[in-house]
């Protein structure tokens, strides 16, 4: 009788297609067929990452635009009111300073220019909104309060998280400009 030590062989991937990863008809480890699967879809969502990214980038484009718009249409509701209510010094610059990235950065994050530059200023922003309005919310009226005030900001620093780490994708202006510089 022959002792047989399990070796995995090389991956063969061609075109989302993996040919084999181990030469035994059963493999050792049994949730083989889970982790084959778990990296074809991670392949395959690498390569079509654009259209994912493309939807985080609308949703963080259009919600930090029309954010940063209301600002300076609303000065008594999410302009300057609002930063006065929660304690900011010259409430009226903070409001506008904090507008004005909103609109620049949230235009740019939709057109795809210089996503992860842009992600910056508004993860800042999320950041200080959550310090400055949520978790005294946290402290004063419990968990569950809080959670259901910071679920949208929750979504919002997740995706400017992705954005962050992946860019713009395929379709964004970051990608044309890099094909462009390539074929130069």
């Amino acid at each position: 009788m022959q002792l047989q030590v399990w070796r995995p062989a090389p991956v063969c991937v061609t075109k989302i297609r993996i040919v084999g990863i181990c030469g035994f008809t059963e493999c050792p480890i049994t949730s083989c067929k889970k982790l084959l699967y778990f990296y074809i879809t991670m392949f395959h969502i690498n390569k079509t990452n654009h259209i994912p990214t493309l939807l985080c980038r609308l949703a963080v484009g259009l919600i930090f635009l029309s954010e940063g718009i209301q600002k300076y249409l609303f000065p008594g509701g999410p302009g300057t009111a609002r930063f006065e209510k929660i304690g900011f010094t010259h409430p009226a610059f903070w409001a506008y300073f904090t507008g004005t990235f909103e609109i620049v950065c949230g235009v740019l994050i939709l057109i795809g220019l210089f996503t992860r530059l842009a992600a910056i200023p508004l993860f800042i922003i999320m950041i200080v909104s959550f310090i400055t309005t949520k978790y005294p919310e946290l402290m004063e009226k419990g968990f569950w309060f809080m959670a259901h005030d910071y679920r949208t900001d929750f979504a919002m620093t997740l995706l400017l998280v992705y954005l962050l780490i992946y860019g713009g994708g395929n379709n964004s202006v970051d990608y044309k400009m890099q094909q462009k510089s390539k074929s130069s």
